[in-house]
């Protein structure tokens, strides 16, 4: 069980995960930051409030803090538009990888087949002989 665990975490995979999950974290309060401190007072601006994420209603004992939901939207968008940016260049990277090598695939096999042409030259000149 031990060893298979060793295994499983020594994986690529795993640690690749590992970082980005790390990665991803930071880049989320980089992003909270971002929003809270700098496009909230923004969007605060043109609303004539200070702060965004103050905006709130009461119905009752209960208090409806609608512009922190509004903050936590803001920074979803932002990460998931980022996210579709580094998808967007990975795909673009692996599909022109991929051309480079079937290109070079069917480099290799025009190649071969000169070659084989040639060898058969050779043999039917040698039988001709």
């Amino acid at each position: 069980m031990i060893k298979e665990f060793k295994d499983f975490i020594s994986r690529g995979n795993v640690l690749d995960l590992a970082v980005g999950v790390i990665m991803g974290a930071a880049f989320t309060s980089i992003v909270q930051s971002l929003v809270s401190n700098l496009i909230n007072p923004l969007i605060g601006l043109f609303l004539g409030k200070i702060n965004l994420s103050n905006l709130a209603f009461k119905v009752g004992d209960a208090t409806f803090k609608y512009g922190t939901f509004i903050e936590s939207i803001i920074n979803f968008l932002i990460i998931a538009f980022v996210v579709f940016l580094l998808v967007k260049v990975m795909n673009k990277i692996i599909k022109t990888r991929q051309e480079e090598v079937e290109e070079e695939e069917d480099d290799k096999q025009e190649e071969m087949i000169m070659y084989l042409k040639k060898i058969s030259e050779l043999l039917d000149e040698k039988k001709r002989n």
